[in-house]
Protein backbone atom coordinates (compact mmCIF):
# COMPACT_ATOMS: atom_id res chain seq x y z
CA UNK A 1 0.00 0.00 0.00
CA UNK A 2 1.36 3.01 -0.93
CA UNK A 3 -0.03 6.50 1.37
CA UNK A 4 -0.87 9.57 -1.11
CA UNK A 5 -2.06 13.02 -0.90
CA UNK A 6 -4.56 14.17 -4.15
CA UNK A 7 -4.96 17.83 -4.35
CA UNK A 8 -7.72 18.99 -7.47
CA UNK A 9 -7.61 22.91 -7.57
CA UNK A 10 -10.31 23.60 -9.33
CA UNK A 11 -12.22 27.07 -10.66
CA UNK A 12 -14.90 27.07 -7.50
CA UNK A 13 -13.35 24.53 -5.12
CA UNK A 14 -9.99 22.96 -3.64
CA UNK A 15 -10.12 19.37 -2.44
CA UNK A 16 -8.09 17.21 -0.81
CA UNK A 17 -7.78 12.94 -0.93
CA UNK A 18 -5.43 11.20 1.50
CA UNK A 19 -5.73 7.34 1.02
CA UNK A 20 -3.53 4.06 1.01
CA UNK A 21 -4.00 2.71 -2.66
CA UNK A 22 -2.29 -0.74 -4.13
CA UNK A 23 -2.59 -0.28 -7.89
CA UNK A 24 -1.85 -4.19 -8.04
CA UNK A 25 -4.70 -5.40 -6.40
CA UNK A 26 -6.93 -2.37 -6.91
CA UNK A 27 -7.51 -1.81 -2.56
CA UNK A 28 -8.21 1.53 -1.63
CA UNK A 29 -8.77 2.90 2.43
CA UNK A 30 -9.89 6.78 2.58
CA UNK A 31 -7.82 8.52 5.21
CA UNK A 32 -9.06 12.02 4.61
CA UNK A 33 -11.39 13.64 2.27
CA UNK A 34 -12.25 17.49 2.46
CA UNK A 35 -13.26 20.31 0.26
CA UNK A 36 -13.29 23.74 0.67
CA UNK A 37 -14.98 26.82 -1.59
CA UNK A 38 -12.40 28.66 -2.74
CA UNK A 39 -13.68 30.23 -5.43
CA UNK A 40 -10.24 30.28 -7.32
CA UNK A 41 -12.08 31.63 -11.23
CA UNK A 42 -13.21 34.63 -9.78
CA UNK A 43 -13.47 37.28 -12.40
CA UNK A 44 -10.96 34.98 -14.37
CA UNK A 45 -13.71 34.84 -17.35
CA UNK A 46 -14.12 38.60 -17.63
CA UNK A 47 -10.44 39.52 -17.06
CA UNK A 48 -8.13 36.82 -17.81
CA UNK A 49 -6.47 37.16 -14.24
CA UNK A 50 -6.39 35.17 -10.76
CA UNK A 51 -7.73 37.88 -8.25
CA UNK A 52 -5.55 38.73 -4.79
CA UNK A 53 -8.40 37.98 -2.97
CA UNK A 54 -8.50 34.47 -4.57
CA UNK A 55 -5.83 33.81 -4.32
CA UNK A 56 -5.69 34.48 -0.72
CA UNK A 57 -8.56 32.19 -0.10
CA UNK A 58 -6.64 28.99 -1.79
CA UNK A 59 -3.27 29.66 -0.07
CA UNK A 60 -5.07 29.70 3.09
CA UNK A 61 -6.81 26.21 2.36
CA UNK A 62 -3.68 24.73 1.39
CA UNK A 63 -1.95 25.45 4.81
CA UNK A 64 -4.76 23.47 5.94
CA UNK A 65 -4.00 20.42 3.68
CA UNK A 66 -0.17 20.81 4.35
CA UNK A 67 -1.12 20.28 8.16
CA UNK A 68 -3.00 16.98 7.03
CA UNK A 69 -0.87 15.63 5.02
CA UNK A 70 1.71 16.04 7.57
CA UNK A 71 0.15 14.83 10.50
CA UNK A 72 -1.15 11.75 8.24
CA UNK A 73 2.76 11.08 6.76
CA UNK A 74 1.90 10.96 2.71
CA UNK A 75 4.78 9.14 0.99
CA UNK A 76 3.45 11.43 -2.54
CA UNK A 77 1.33 14.45 -3.12
CA UNK A 78 0.20 15.51 -6.66
CA UNK A 79 -1.49 18.91 -6.60
CA UNK A 80 -3.55 19.38 -9.95
CA UNK A 81 -4.83 22.27 -11.13
CA UNK A 82 -7.67 22.86 -13.91
CA UNK A 83 -9.85 25.44 -15.64
CA UNK A 84 -9.36 29.35 -14.12
CA UNK A 85 -5.21 28.15 -13.57
CA UNK A 86 -5.14 27.70 -17.34
CA UNK A 87 -6.52 30.43 -18.43
CA UNK A 88 -4.92 33.09 -15.88
CA UNK A 89 -2.20 35.19 -17.30
CA UNK A 90 -0.55 35.32 -13.48
CA UNK A 91 -0.50 31.91 -13.20
CA UNK A 92 2.58 31.72 -12.02
CA UNK A 93 1.57 33.89 -8.77
CA UNK A 94 -0.44 30.99 -8.05
CA UNK A 95 2.51 28.35 -8.50
CA UNK A 96 4.99 29.84 -6.40
CA UNK A 97 2.14 30.38 -3.65
CA UNK A 98 1.56 26.49 -4.10
CA UNK A 99 5.57 25.38 -4.34
CA UNK A 100 5.89 27.64 -1.41
CA UNK A 101 3.51 26.03 1.43
CA UNK A 102 3.40 22.23 -0.33
CA UNK A 103 6.56 22.40 -1.62
CA UNK A 104 5.32 20.45 -4.75
CA UNK A 105 4.26 22.51 -7.94
CA UNK A 106 0.84 22.49 -9.10
CA UNK A 107 0.36 20.82 -12.32
CA UNK A 108 -1.89 22.44 -14.53
CA UNK A 109 -3.24 20.32 -16.65
CA UNK A 110 -4.64 19.83 -20.21
CA UNK A 111 -8.60 19.35 -20.26
CA UNK A 112 -7.90 16.19 -22.07
CA UNK A 113 -5.94 14.87 -18.86
CA UNK A 114 -8.68 16.21 -16.72
CA UNK A 115 -10.99 13.70 -18.72
CA UNK A 116 -9.10 11.08 -18.07
CA UNK A 117 -8.60 11.36 -14.11
CA UNK A 118 -12.58 12.37 -14.36
CA UNK A 119 -12.80 8.86 -15.51
CA UNK A 120 -10.66 6.63 -13.96
CA UNK A 121 -12.17 8.03 -10.60
CA UNK A 122 -15.70 7.76 -11.26
CA UNK A 123 -15.47 4.19 -12.97
CA UNK A 124 -13.30 2.15 -11.44
CA UNK A 125 -15.79 0.49 -9.31
CA UNK A 126 -18.33 0.94 -11.33
CA UNK A 127 -16.77 -1.60 -14.00
CA UNK A 128 -17.86 -4.43 -13.25
CA UNK A 129 -21.63 -3.83 -12.08
CA UNK A 130 -24.29 -5.37 -14.21
CA UNK A 131 -27.20 -3.48 -14.36
CA UNK A 132 -25.33 -0.82 -15.84
CA UNK A 133 -24.57 -0.54 -19.53
CA UNK A 134 -21.41 0.22 -21.58
CA UNK A 135 -19.84 2.61 -22.37
CA UNK A 136 -20.35 5.09 -20.14
CA UNK A 137 -20.57 8.72 -20.40
CA UNK A 138 -18.81 10.69 -17.37
CA UNK A 139 -19.90 14.11 -17.64
CA UNK A 140 -17.54 16.61 -15.06
CA UNK A 141 -19.54 19.85 -14.33
CA UNK A 142 -16.96 22.02 -12.94
CA UNK A 143 -17.00 25.76 -12.51
CA UNK A 144 -15.07 27.04 -15.52
CA UNK A 145 -15.27 24.10 -17.69
CA UNK A 146 -17.14 20.35 -17.98
CA UNK A 147 -16.02 17.15 -19.23
CA UNK A 148 -17.53 14.61 -20.93
CA UNK A 149 -15.86 11.35 -21.61
CA UNK A 150 -16.69 7.85 -22.89
CA UNK A 151 -14.98 4.88 -22.60
CA UNK A 152 -15.60 1.14 -21.21
CA UNK A 153 -12.41 -0.09 -19.06
CA UNK A 154 -10.69 2.64 -20.25
CA UNK A 155 -11.74 5.78 -22.29
CA UNK A 156 -12.13 5.67 -25.90
CA UNK A 157 -13.06 9.66 -26.32
CA UNK A 158 -12.88 13.00 -24.43
CA UNK A 159 -13.54 16.37 -24.49
CA UNK A 160 -13.45 19.18 -22.53
CA UNK A 161 -15.38 22.69 -23.29
CA UNK A 162 -15.78 25.97 -21.47
CA UNK A 163 -18.93 25.74 -19.94
CA UNK A 164 -19.55 25.38 -16.00
CA UNK A 165 -21.49 26.93 -13.14
CA UNK A 166 -19.18 29.65 -12.21
CA UNK A 167 -18.16 30.71 -16.17
CA UNK A 168 -22.00 30.58 -16.81
CA UNK A 169 -23.14 32.56 -13.38
CA UNK A 170 -20.85 34.83 -14.30
CA UNK A 171 -21.48 35.75 -17.51
CA UNK A 172 -25.03 35.65 -17.50
CA UNK A 173 -26.22 35.81 -14.31
CA UNK A 174 -24.66 38.72 -12.75
CA UNK A 175 -25.77 42.73 -13.40
CA UNK A 176 -23.39 45.57 -11.89
CA UNK A 177 -22.05 42.99 -9.62
CA UNK A 178 -24.59 41.05 -8.19
CA UNK A 179 -26.33 37.80 -9.06
CA UNK A 180 -29.92 38.53 -10.60
CA UNK A 181 -32.53 36.23 -8.28
CA UNK A 182 -34.26 34.83 -9.66
CA UNK A 183 -32.89 35.21 -13.37
CA UNK A 184 -35.11 36.33 -16.07
CA UNK A 185 -36.15 34.14 -18.89
CA UNK A 186 -34.01 35.88 -21.26
CA UNK A 187 -30.58 35.20 -19.14
CA UNK A 188 -31.73 31.51 -18.44
CA UNK A 189 -32.23 30.78 -22.54
CA UNK A 190 -28.64 32.63 -23.00
CA UNK A 191 -27.27 29.88 -20.55
CA UNK A 192 -29.65 27.33 -22.55
CA UNK A 193 -27.45 29.00 -26.09
CA UNK A 194 -24.23 28.37 -24.54
CA UNK A 195 -24.63 24.89 -23.11
CA UNK A 196 -26.19 23.32 -26.36
CA UNK A 197 -23.15 25.44 -28.07
CA UNK A 198 -21.05 23.62 -25.89
CA UNK A 199 -22.70 20.07 -26.61
CA UNK A 200 -22.44 20.71 -30.64
CA UNK A 201 -18.48 21.31 -29.80
CA UNK A 202 -18.25 18.21 -27.57
CA UNK A 203 -20.38 15.98 -30.12
CA UNK A 204 -17.22 16.48 -32.96
CA UNK A 205 -14.75 14.34 -30.67
CA UNK A 206 -17.30 12.05 -28.12
CA UNK A 207 -19.77 10.37 -29.11
CA UNK A 208 -22.89 10.86 -26.84
CA UNK A 209 -25.29 9.01 -28.44
CA UNK A 210 -23.47 6.02 -27.82
CA UNK A 211 -23.70 6.40 -24.03
CA UNK A 212 -25.77 3.51 -22.72
CA UNK A 213 -24.98 5.02 -18.98
CA UNK A 214 -24.57 8.71 -17.82
CA UNK A 215 -22.17 9.11 -14.47
CA UNK A 216 -22.40 12.72 -13.33
CA UNK A 217 -19.57 14.40 -11.23
CA UNK A 218 -18.77 17.27 -8.90
CA UNK A 219 -20.81 19.66 -6.53
CA UNK A 220 -23.48 20.74 -8.99
CA UNK A 221 -24.42 16.95 -9.99
CA UNK A 222 -23.95 16.25 -6.13
CA UNK A 223 -26.11 18.74 -4.65
CA UNK A 224 -29.04 17.94 -7.16
CA UNK A 225 -28.93 14.22 -5.77
CA UNK A 226 -29.24 15.56 -2.68
CA UNK A 227 -31.88 17.89 -2.91
CA UNK A 228 -33.46 14.91 -4.47
CA UNK A 229 -33.45 12.49 -2.02
CA UNK A 230 -35.12 14.83 0.24
CA UNK A 231 -31.77 14.26 2.57
CA UNK A 232 -31.78 17.08 5.62
CA UNK A 233 -27.62 16.79 6.00
CA UNK A 234 -25.37 16.45 3.38
CA UNK A 235 -24.33 12.90 3.66
CA UNK A 236 -22.14 11.40 0.83
CA UNK A 237 -22.54 7.35 1.43
CA UNK A 238 -26.23 8.16 0.06
CA UNK A 239 -25.56 10.50 -3.00
CA UNK A 240 -22.74 8.02 -4.47
CA UNK A 241 -24.16 5.91 -6.74
CA UNK A 242 -27.84 7.31 -6.28
CA UNK A 243 -29.34 7.18 -9.90
CA UNK A 244 -31.17 10.71 -10.73
CA UNK A 245 -34.18 10.77 -12.92
CA UNK A 246 -34.38 13.19 -15.78
CA UNK A 247 -38.07 14.18 -14.64
CA UNK A 248 -36.27 15.27 -10.89
CA UNK A 249 -33.54 16.94 -12.59
CA UNK A 250 -35.95 18.87 -14.43
CA UNK A 251 -38.30 19.90 -11.47
CA UNK A 252 -35.38 20.89 -9.29
CA UNK A 253 -33.57 22.99 -11.69
CA UNK A 254 -36.96 24.89 -12.13
CA UNK A 255 -37.40 25.19 -8.55
CA UNK A 256 -33.63 26.78 -8.13
CA UNK A 257 -34.67 29.14 -10.80
CA UNK A 258 -37.99 30.44 -9.57
CA UNK A 259 -36.38 30.60 -5.88
CA UNK A 260 -34.41 33.54 -4.56
CA UNK A 261 -30.91 33.43 -3.40
CA UNK A 262 -32.28 33.45 0.77
CA UNK A 263 -34.67 30.32 -0.42
CA UNK A 264 -31.66 28.70 -2.53
CA UNK A 265 -29.45 29.24 1.32
CA UNK A 266 -32.07 27.50 2.85
CA UNK A 267 -32.16 24.67 1.72
CA UNK A 268 -30.25 21.95 3.98
CA UNK A 269 -28.07 20.64 1.84
CA UNK A 270 -26.95 23.56 0.14
CA UNK A 271 -23.17 24.59 0.92
CA UNK A 272 -22.82 28.25 1.47
CA UNK A 273 -20.24 28.74 -1.66
CA UNK A 274 -22.86 26.74 -3.80
CA UNK A 275 -25.92 28.88 -3.48
CA UNK A 276 -25.22 31.42 -6.45
CA UNK A 277 -23.77 29.27 -8.61
CA UNK A 278 -26.36 26.11 -9.07
CA UNK A 279 -28.69 27.00 -11.34
CA UNK A 280 -26.35 27.57 -14.07
CA UNK A 281 -24.79 24.02 -12.15
CA UNK A 282 -28.41 22.19 -12.57
CA UNK A 283 -28.94 23.70 -15.74
CA UNK A 284 -25.71 22.23 -17.11
CA UNK A 285 -27.09 19.19 -16.53
CA UNK A 286 -30.35 19.03 -17.43
CA UNK A 287 -28.88 19.77 -21.03
CA UNK A 288 -26.45 17.21 -20.79
CA UNK A 289 -29.29 14.64 -20.10
CA UNK A 290 -31.93 16.04 -22.59
CA UNK A 291 -29.24 15.73 -25.11
CA UNK A 292 -27.86 12.32 -24.89
CA UNK A 293 -31.46 10.83 -24.02
CA UNK A 294 -30.42 9.95 -20.26
CA UNK A 295 -33.29 8.84 -18.49
CA UNK A 296 -31.29 8.95 -15.19
CA UNK A 297 -28.26 10.09 -14.48
CA UNK A 298 -25.72 7.72 -11.68
CA UNK A 299 -24.05 10.22 -9.37
CA UNK A 300 -20.74 9.70 -8.38
CA UNK A 301 -18.52 11.04 -5.29
CA UNK A 302 -15.56 9.75 -6.97
CA UNK A 303 -14.55 11.50 -9.75
CA UNK A 304 -11.10 13.45 -10.92
CA UNK A 305 -9.58 13.31 -6.98
CA UNK A 306 -9.72 9.97 -6.82
CA UNK A 307 -8.40 9.55 -10.70
CA UNK A 308 -5.50 11.67 -9.53
CA UNK A 309 -4.86 9.63 -6.28
CA UNK A 310 -4.95 6.63 -8.42
CA UNK A 311 -2.49 8.05 -10.94
CA UNK A 312 0.36 8.67 -7.95
CA UNK A 313 0.02 4.80 -6.73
Amino acid sequence: MTRVAAIDCGTNSIRLLVADLDAATGAFTELDRRMTIVRLGQGVDRTGRLADEALERTFAACREFAEVIRDLKAERVRFVATSASRDAENREDFVRGVVGILGVEPEVISGDQEAEFSFTGATKELAGRADLAKPFLVVDIGGGSTEFVVGEEHVRAARSVDVGCVRMTERHLVADGVVVDPPTPERIAAIREDVEAALDLAEEAVPLAEARTLVGLAGSVTTVAAIALGLTDYDWTRIHHARISLEQVREITGRLLAATHEERAAIPVMHPGRVDVICAGALVLQAVMERVGAREVVVSEHDILDGIAWSIA
